[in-house]
């Protein structure tokens, strides 16, 4: 028989301190990643051109910079179960926080998050950026953020095995100020924006080690199915958006029962 090593409380302690060490280090080389993966998401549609009806053209990765890296180190984590999948800005939402479904009071009261935010200069003057200081609360990402706070009822909760992201990192709006997705661009500029925003979300869930993306809406399921391998499981739930006449009866309550009937929650 082997005699059962014995250690002192500093030993037991230092070894202890190790382990925290190692695990911190593994996290911050994730969300290094990450962080850089955005940025490379920022890059690569930074110069892109959109032709009329587009008029503006809102990029949060860049002029909601600082909060955006902030949602990411706070919330990114690798061997999450899923991820919820966007499709791209909303004009009350990311575009003002930097955050995919980003409505102000969730992003502030929820996931805990503040940062500067730069006012572009050609913004459109039917949708400013104000940042956090943006009085109009966005529907969709009230919604979504919602359900999240009520099922999980804190961020660590979710971000244990959740993460969120969108496809497209650029909101696109008409002279009018009127909303255009990016399934709506003409072919030549689809193809243009496709590639640097399927490589984006590939790398991501690699990074990540996601096995499932959920797409919010059909359009991000779509987007998700065409980018990623056959070996990532794909689905999709109904889109929070008010422009839905389904989303607005108990949009929460069906989201629920949908994931329970997909596995990702428990009844």
């Amino acid at each position: 028989m082997f005699a059962r090593a014995k250690f002192s409380t500093r030993q037991r302690i230092d070894t202890q301190l190790y382990v925290l060490s190692l695990a911190m280090h593994h996290s911050s080389t994730i969300t290094q990643k990450v962080v850089a993966c955005s940025r490379k998401a920022a890059a690569g549609t930074r110069h892109l051109r959109f032709a009329y009806p587009v008029t503006h053209v809102s990029r949060p990765l860049d002029h909601a910079r600082e909060p955006h890296e902030a949602y990411l180190k706070r919330l990114s984590r690798r061997g999450v179960g899923s991820l919820f999948l966007g499709m791209n800005p909303g004009p009350w939402g990311m575009s003002q926080t930097g955050v995919p479904f980003g409505e102000v009071g969730a992003v502030r009261s929820f996931l805990g998050l503040k940062g500067k935010v730069v006012s572009p200069k050609d913004a459109h003057p039917n949708r400013p950026i104000e940042g956090f200081s943006c009085a109009k609360s966005e529907v969709s990402g009230r919604r979504f953020w919602g359900l999240m706070q009520e099922r999980f009822g804190t961020v660590d909760a979710f971000a244990a095995s959740h993460f969120v992201w969108n496809w497209c990192p650029l909101a696109f709006m008409e002279e009018s100020g009127r909303n255009r997705t990016p399934d709506k661009l003409p072919s030549e500029e689809r193809a243009a924006l496709t590639e640097p925003c399927d490589s984006c979300l590939c790398e991501l869930v690699e990074i990540l080690n996601v096995p499932h993306v959920i797409g919010v809406g059909k359009v991000a399921e779509a987007a998700a199915r065409r980018a990623l391998p056959d070996a990532v499981r794909v689905t999709s739930i109904l889109h929070p958006s008010p422009a839905s006449p389904a989303a607005n009866r108990d949009w929460s309550g069906t989201v629920t029962q949908q994931l329970i009937e997909q596995g990702v929650w428990s009844a």
